[in-house]
């Protein structure tokens, strides 16, 4: 009995810890998510005029999004290690799944729309207001959707 008693300030400081960065990494996320909201919407309107390559933005975004995500599954799993019922843990598994499921299908079309832009074949959006290339290289409205 005198071991249980001497373990249980050692749990709870453990416990307060793992809260804390569970926090912590949830704080993350809502700052790379905002960061990456607001370099978007700078960025878009040069993209929307022609002056920059609209899926470089897009690009750009997603990649902290991917990193939002990769946060969120980090604070998930230090969840699980402070959820005491198996319903807490299954809400915890089901939603860390889909987090990874999401992520998985940003990192592909991140990179697919990478390699794309690479090949150099002038991926170009269905918006005929926005250009995916550079007002230099600009192709004119009636190229773009012919």
């Amino acid at each position: 009995m005198l071991l249980l008693a001497d373990v249980r300030p050692a749990v709870a400081a453990i416990d307060s810890i793992t809260e804390w960065m569970h926090l912590a990494l949830n704080l993350a996320s809502v700052v790379v998510i905002a960061t990456g909201g607001v370099q978007a919407f700078v960025r878009l309107p040069a993209a929307v005029r022609g002056r920059r390559r609209f899926t470089a933005v897009r690009l750009d975004f997603a990649r902290y999004l991917a990193l939002a995500l990769e946060f969120q599954l980090a604070s998930d799993v230090l969840e699980t290690a402070i959820s005491p019922s198996w319903d807490q843990l299954g809400v915890l598994a089901a939603i860390a799944t889909i987090r990874t499921v999401l992520n998985f299908f940003l990192s592909r079309e991140m990179n697919n729309e990478r390699a794309r832009v690479h090949k150099g074949n002038g991926v170009r959006s269905s918006a005929a207001t926005i250009s995916e290339e550079p007002a230099s290289g600009r192709l004119s409205a009636a190229k773009r959707t012919g």
